[in-house]
């Protein structure tokens, strides 16, 4: 199997992950959600990069190195509020899959509303750490299909 390159982006407090909120985002940080991938895909590239910052994370997809295969977005609370995020997610070409621990759907009402999603190839929601590795394990299948069909 090929390389596969892979970029996962954090947006706001997920920094804190493991800490902040247990109850609702899990005690795992990312740091070993990260190892687990890398343990899982050691034949991958996996880049990581958080932020509070909305533009970083914009600048972040509109700098992708054309190689990356897929990413892995987790913009945190800037889901419901950033249409300048939506716009530069809608603006690349690679696939990009919208990932969150917990369910946004069953929280506050104000979370109900995702401006990323309708610009992304798929998301998962709601598994806790686990949504990092199905999100991965569906990327990664969809890349790998998409390269024996041609």
């Amino acid at each position: 199997m090929n390389l596969i390159h892979v970029l996962i982006l954090n947006g706001p407090n997920l920094n804190l992950l493991g800490q902040r909120e247990p109850e609702i985002y899990g005690h795992t940080s990312m740091d070993t959600i990260l190892e687990d991938l890398q343990k899982e895909f050691p034949q991958d590239r996996i880049e990581y990069v958080q932020s509070n910052h909305e533009g970083v994370l914009i600048d972040t997809l509109q700098a992708c190195d054309p190689g990356i295969d897929f990413v892995l977005l987790n913009p945190g609370g800037l889901t419901h509020t950033s249409i300048a995020l939506a716009d530069a997610v809608a603006a690349i070409k690679i696939p990009i899959y919208e990932v969150h621990l917990s369910h946004p759907p069953s929280r506050e009402t104000y979370r109900h509303l995702s401006y990323i999603a309708a610009h992304c190839r798929g998301s998962i929601s709601g598994m806790g750490a686990l949504s990092y590795r199905l999100a991965y394990l569906g990327a990664r299948h969809a890349i790998t299909q998409a390269s024996e069909e041609i």
